[in-house]
């Protein structure tokens, strides 16, 4: 009986595209909690001009596809994995998402492409697209959103991190430093 394809999500920032300032998210955390006086479920959506421009600038420091990511086009043509790019990005970086699913081909490699076009929370939209999907597994970089998804996970998915410099000492089961080591786990666990 021929085993079905397993079904997994990549974020897009600091996931599928390389990220080095995504080492500033415990900062970028921390500002939010104690200036912005955010709650711990509450991201923010730029609303104004300037928090449009300025998301949009932060939002290029995704500069290059991650190294992994023919991996993932590898083992989506053997027909190993169904692969869905599930970004939380909101509606002002539209033009940019678009651009990068162009420059990385990825409507022939990702069975769907979402992008939080309704800006929702980001947790919140990819807990809607996972359970939607049915996904085995998520991979994603921003912890917050780790932990607000793991509190309401169905016991069938794993959530895969890509931890960052900061954060790494920060305990977590399915925690890698890069979408190459995501590859290797895949591999081993799943027998591709």
């Amino acid at each position: 009986m021929k085993k079905e394809p397993l079904k997994v999500g990549f974020d897009l920032d600091g996931v599928i595209l390389y990220n080095p300032a995504r080492v500033a998210r415990p900062i970028l955390s921390l500002f939010r909690n104690i200036f912005l006086h955010k709650p711990k479920k509450q991201f923010y959506i730029p609303q104004s001009i300037i928090g449009k421009l300025f998301w949009s600038i932060l939002h290029k420091t995704s500069f290059r596809p991650a190294s992994g990511y023919e991996r993932i086009k590898k083992l989506v043509d053997e027909n190993k994995i169904n692969a869905y790019l599930i970004t939380g990005r909101y509606r002002v970086l539209k033009s940019d998402f678009e651009d990068w699913t162009d420059k990385l081909n990825a409507k022939s490699v990702f069975t769907e492409v979402l992008y939080n076009k309704n800006n929702k929370q980001p947790h919140e939209f990819k807990k809607q697209v996972i359970e939607k999907l049915n996904l085995d597994i998520f991979v994603e970089d921003n912890w917050d959103i780790i932990k607000l998804l793991a509190q309401e996970k169905r016991n069938s998915l794993t959530i895969l991190w890509i931890t960052n410099f900061l954060d790494r000492v920060i305990p977590y089961q399915y925690k890698f430093s890069s979408l190459n080591q995501i590859v290797d786990f895949l591999e081993k666990r799943f027998k591709f």
